[in-house]
């Protein structure tokens, strides 16, 4: 009696070859993945909110005029050029962690908030 067990490779098909031709007249339109529009978001040089600072702003009731946006651009480019990659961003009283990689505001806080607030997990700040 043999414990062996033999495995046979099976070569890898990519999934456009897996679904055949009979499902060619099926297909669902074009819609770009997740990954090409993260990407095209990242190109377009505009920071984004993520759902969280989104929910900050309305209940803290953060306003941004363009200008504003315009400036935390800026900051984040200034941080992005020094290589700062998580990053405290400080706008009109307010305090912003900003992921540098990912072009994202993570949170904000306010004014009011501010005090005996400790920040972890930065690598740099500005004030814009």
């Amino acid at each position: 009696m043999s414990d062996n067990i033999t495995l046979i490779p099976q070569p890898l098909v990519p999934p456009s070859a897996k679904t055949g031709a009979a499902r060619a007249g099926t297909q669902k339109p074009a819609q770009s993945s997740f990954e090409e529009v993260f990407r095209k978001e990242l190109q377009s040089g505009k920071i984004a909110f993520s759902r969280h600072a989104r929910q900050r702003l309305t209940q803290r009731n953060i306003h941004l005029s363009p200008a504003d946006l315009t400036r935390l651009n800026q900051a984040v480019d200034q941080i992005r050029a020094k290589g700062g990659r998580d990053s405290l961003v400080m706008l009109n009283d307010n305090a912003m962690i900003v992921s540098i990689k990912n072009n994202q505001v993570i949170t904000v806080v306010d004014k009011q908030s501010l005090k005996n607030n400790v920040f972890t997990h930065i690598d740099s700040a500005i004030i814009a």
